[in-house]
């Protein structure tokens, strides 16, 4: 039986390493991009190998168009016609008011978080697209919960850019309705990953746990649970969502 194919941007950490490894548990075959950390990716992959699964890592930094355009011809070349994909590459940056960002900051956070997630979505929509003689697929993009807090005093670059994900899944969704994908985004809130410290606040989801309305902080995998339902038949009425894994926060 042929597996279905699916990618997943920075994939080797956190909520792309844990959503690698369920959606290989649950039949995929995986590719698995990482932009730097090519052990970490290698470990995802080595992991899902020994239970029996397929994957690959590929690397490519996502901002870069020619180098999304190589990745995703060396999943047609090594895994065949992709059916899935999950936008999950994204960067936070340390904490600052937005009358201190720089614009080089900025170009960085919008280029990677949100260029990269068109980028990606483009090339997958040509593969998947019934428009384009694929058989259809789904796309799920990684929102936060900072779209509808806004981050103020810490990252409103990166609020603003996830939300810029959030008006970009409802539109392509419904662009791509009739063609046989489905465009969904899961919005987590404080969940337990390395994130936070390439962000300078390595303990800030212990530090906010007492926030959340379910007085803890969330962990990858619980996010990984909603995108790969996301992802599945099991969701196939569900598209243009804002799913919130957020605690009630």
């Amino acid at each position: 039986m042929v597996k279905p194919v699916l990618l997943i941007t920075g994939g080797a950490r956190g909520i792309g390493a844990a959503t690698a490894l369920l959606a290989a548990q649950s039949g995929y075959a995986v590719a698995i991009n990482y932009r730097a950390g090519s052990l970490a990716a290698g470990a995802v992959v080595q992991k899902i190998h020994a239970h029996g699964g397929h994957a690959i890592a590929l690397q490519a930094d996502v901002a870069n168009e020619t180098e999304v355009m190589a990745m995703f011809k060396r999943v047609d070349a090594e895994l065949g016609r992709l059916t899935a994909l999950v936008n999950n590459a994204g960067i936070v940056d340390v904490a600052a008011r937005v009358d201190e960002m720089s614009v080089a900051r900025l170009k960085r956070m919008f280029d990677t978080n949100v260029l990269g997630s068109f980028l990606c979505a483009r090339e997958a929509v040509q593969r998947m697209s019934t428009r384009h003689g694929g058989g259809g697929g789904a796309i799920v993009n990684v929102s936060s919960a900072a779209a509808r807090l806004g981050g103020a005093g810490q990252y409103v670059d990166y609020a603003a850019s996830k939300g810029a994900i959030d008006t970009f899944t409802i539109g392509l969704a419904r662009e791509v309705a009739a063609e046989g994908i489905r465009v969904n985004a899961v919005r987590p809130g404080i969940i337990d990953t390395e994130i936070h410290a390439s962000g300078g606040q390595p303990d800030r989801a212990r530090l906010l746990a007492p926030q959340v309305p379910l007085q803890r902080a969330g962990s990858a995998i619980e996010v990984a649970q909603a995108i790969v339902w996301l992802l599945s038949n099991e969701s196939s009425y569900s598209t243009g969502t804002l799913l919130d894994v957020s605690g009630g926060r």
